[in-house]
């Protein structure tokens, strides 16, 4: 049986969420936008399962809006506050180590709009200086984009504070929070935030969807047109089976949430603790503001690809960073922004820990990454 380390990349849907899915997928199938009895019930459960994403993030039901997950809930949210406020200004802000679909998007944006973008630095362990973000805003800033946690190393941003500084200079704010929505606290008042980013299959729920919160008030085009579906600003038949077993997930993870962290962050402190006895191992990443589940560290002078292979062999999924970029041969953007260099960056492992993982898990990947580690360096060229 595999065990499982690359929660970060997706989750197992789970059982209590498949009844739900498959429900709305083969007796209760109908179009939210038909009249009939079935596209009523369709209706009924869009809304409900709307209502309790808003109950869980403290937001009104109208201020959530459905998608196909976290890709398109940053471009619309990049694209679409661009759109409307571009005749206010040409400035957004984010950082060095955003998720390729914010980063990416804002390459586009800076082509095709004129847009100037500003990359704010981060310490040695994935923070932002909110000094920094205040001193970068010009009179022509539009637009604040930092994500709530980083997705490969773990390390979670100050965006309270963050937003308070929106706030005060009158800027709009979005959160990417798709690694921490369902595992740490997501009040959008708390956070102070216009617009946040989710998605379903990072809290064991379905893929393929997603949402965007909007704040009331926060003026935004549509990404793409069609029927008039969330009210004319997400068009397309909604995903009603997933929307159900999303809204599902979420509810189960935002009761278990506490308890279940306070778990993950002891196993996750007893294998940080095993793997950095092997020498010449980098932690990586905010020792105290990080992710619950998350493990990040590098391995000197052997590859972190080589490493995920070899635990792959013995049984163990694990990654090098994010799932989204597993096809580049270039490091990871997030380790060099944190100062590593491209040898240390390519040998990092990720390891990040969900529901199934226990002690005796962590026991055996521990002991097999410690083979692992020896047998790469023997043959080694920089070891000589």
């Amino acid at each position: 049986m595999t065990i499982y380390m690359d929660h970060s990349a997706t989750t197992p849907v789970r059982r209590e969420v498949l009844l739900p899915i498959l429900n709305y997928s083969s007796l209760k199938y109908g179009n939210a936008s038909s009249l009939h009895q079935l596209g009523r019930e369709a209706k009924d459960a869009l809304e409900e399962s709307r209502r309790k994403i808003a109950k869980i993030i403290n937001a009104k039901p109208e201020e959530i809006y459905f998608t196909s997950g976290g890709t398109e809930s940053n471009n619309f949210a990049l694209k679409g506050i661009v759109a409307f406020n571009r005749d206010k200004g040409n400035h957004i802000i984010t950082s060095k180590i955003e998720h390729h679909s914010v980063l990416n998007t804002l390459k586009i944006i800076e082509k095709l709009h004129g847009m100037q973008v500003t990359y704010l630095d981060v310490d040695d362990k994935g923070l932002i200086n909110p000094r920094d973000l205040e001193n970068a805003i010009t009179d022509k800033t539009i637009l604040v984009t930092i994500m709530h946690a980083n997705n490969e190393i773990g390390t979670i941003q100050p965006i309270a504070e963050i937003g308070k500084i929106c706030k005060k200079h009158n800027i709009i704010f979005h959160t990417d929070a798709v690694q921490t929505f369902g595992k740490e606290m997501t009040d959008v008042k708390e956070l102070k935030c216009d617009l946040l980013s989710a998605s379903g299959h990072k809290i064991y729920g379905p893929k393929g969807v997603g949402f965007i919160y909007i704040r009331n008030g926060i003026r935004i085009n549509p990404l793409f047109q069609g029927g008039e579906q969330e009210k004319g600003m997400r068009s397309g038949t909604e995903n009603i089976p997933g929307i159900v077993g999303f809204a599902k997930a979420a509810e189960l993870a935002d009761k278990e949430r506490i308890k279940e962290n306070k778990r993950l962050i002891r196993l996750r402190d007893r294998l940080i603790h095993e793997i950095l006895k092997i020498k010449g191992t980098k932690f990586n990443g905010s020792e105290k503001n990080r992710l619950a589940n998350n493990v990040n560290v590098s391995f000197r002078n052997i590859e972190g690809e080589s490493v995920v292979l070899l635990l792959d062999k013995a049984g163990i999924a694990a990654s090098t960073g994010s799932a989204c970029s597993t096809k580049s041969l270039e490091p990871s953007h997030v380790l060099l922004a944190i100062g590593l260099s491209h040898k240390d960056a390519h040998g990092s492992l990720r390891l990040t820990l969900g529901r199934s993982n226990n002690d005796a898990q962590i026991s055996k990947t521990v002991s097999e990454i410690k083979k692992i580690v020896e047998k790469l360096r023997k043959i080694s060229p920089f070891e000589k």
